[in-house]
């Protein structure tokens, strides 16, 4: 069976019990009256979608949201059994929950891994009690600790903790005390993500600016001491934000930056097959009425060029450690590749790119300024030579200038 007949599925679950205050993702706390609504939409989307899908098969399903968990085994279990009705889910397929620890159950988790669900993402983002209360979650460590023994019991392997680092008053002690007691804790999978005040949240609204938010340079030390550590501990960084042991990477997220078809559905879900990409209104409200009357629901529709694509190749695969390659590169762009070598050996003169086996991808140092080198290197590979680029330069300039390089440091921890 190709790659190409393959396709993830999202669904996203926008329910939670309640909003935590860093939170601007498609979310709806106290409206658990609306569920039943959503689960018909989904099911009737499903059973619409599904039939349309010949010859592509589905390897990976992700519930994402929201709280899943919090949505209940029952009805993550009646979607699984409608996407395997159809004989198009693959019984190798990783089948991804996403859970907060206050709501894991024994009986959910054992009803879960009975349907086929066989990896857990859970949001622990922090090991200070204290720290959790102040960005709004409704857990402590000790819950953490606890949901994780109850996946194990129920026979789950593949478990991912969910961590955030740059949280406001937190201290690089603090992070290595998470990250040590994440480690303990034996998961297969760690995402280490960077606060980010999204503006109209309640840690926007207080903690912009304050001097108690830890600086650029805190967050890059944060993040350097993450990937050292993980890395002495078997954790394979894979993506920007993302390490695991060997095997475990997340295969459906996989799909996200190796440009892979995935097909969502629910309020905000995103689609991309081919060429073509389109996500879901946000209006949980409007995604509901829409399904049921059967009227557009489609909030953003574009169709890419082959350019796009090519450039997203770019965007995404340096995101990744397995970076870009010559002979890839030349496939999808269908042009030469010296252009952006020879940035890409400017990066590494700096420190901040690497070569192996004709792969080239970012160093830890070249991912926390990947926003600004990607953008290089998308002005460059339009340019006929990249030494005579005015606004190449200036940046280069206001890097050298503004931003300091981030240096590998000694462990914390040992």
């Amino acid at each position: 069976m190709s790659e190409d007949k393959r396709i993830g599925v999202y669904i996203h679950i926008p329910f939670c019990a309640s909003k935590c205050a860093y939170c601007d993702f498609c979310s709806l706390p106290g409206k658990e009256k609306l569920m039943p609504h959503y689960q018909d939409a989904i099911l009737i989307q499903l059973q619409e979608t599904l039939p349309q899908m010949k010859d592509t098969f589905i390897d990976s399903v992700y519930f994402g949201g929201g709280t899943p968990s919090y949505y209940g085994s029952k009805r993550l279990v009646e979607i699984l059994r409608e996407l395997k009705v159809t004989n198009r889910l693959l019984k190798d397929s990783e089948i991804t929950v996403e859970c907060n620890p206050d709501s894991v159950r024994r009986r959910d988790l054992a009803e879960l891994k009975k349907e086929g669900v066989n990896r857990l993402s859970i949001g622990a983002q922090c090991a200070d009690d204290e720290l959790l209360r102040l960005i709004g979650r409704r857990h402590n460590w000790h819950q953490v600790e606890l949901a994780v023994r109850r996946a194990r019991a129920a026979g789950f392997k593949n478990i991912s903790l969910d961590l955030i680092y740059g949280l406001p008053s937190q201290t690089r002690e603090d992070w290595a005390d998470t990250l040590t007691k994440a480690l303990a804790l034996k998961p297969a999978h760690i995402s280490c993500y960077g606060l980010r005040l999204e503006e109209g949240t309640p840690l926007y609204e207080e903690y912009l600016d304050s001097p108690i938010l830890p600086t650029e340079d805190d967050q890059a030390d944060m993040y350097l001491y993450a990937v050292d550590l993980l890395e002495r501990h078997g954790f394979r960084q894979y993506e920007i934000s993302n390490f695991s042991r060997p095997g475990y990477e997340s295969r459906h997220n996989l799909k996200y930056w190796r440009l892979l078809d995935y097909i969502g559905f629910g309020a905000s879900a995103h689609s991309n097959i081919g060429l073509m990409r389109y996500s879901y209104t946000r209006n949980v409200r409007e995604y509901i009425s829409g399904v049921f009357a059967e009227q557009n629901i489609i909030d953003e529709k574009e169709q890419l060029t082959d350019f796009d694509r090519a450039s997203e190749y770019l965007m995404l695969g340096m995101r990744t450690t397995w970076g870009i390659s010559r002979e890839e590169y030349m496939e999808v762009y269908q042009s030469p590749f010296d252009r952006l070598e020879e940035t890409l050996r400017v990066f590494r003169d700096n420190g901040w790119t690497q070569e192996k086996d004709g792969r080239w991808s970012f160093t830890p140092g070249g991912f926390l300024l990947s926003n600004v080198l990607i953008g290089i290197l998308l002005e460059s590979q339009t340019r006929e030579k990249f030494n005579a680029n005015p606004w190449i330069r200036e940046a280069f300039e206001a890097l050298g200038k503004k931003v300091p390089l981030p240096v590998a440091q000694e462990p914390y921890l040992n």
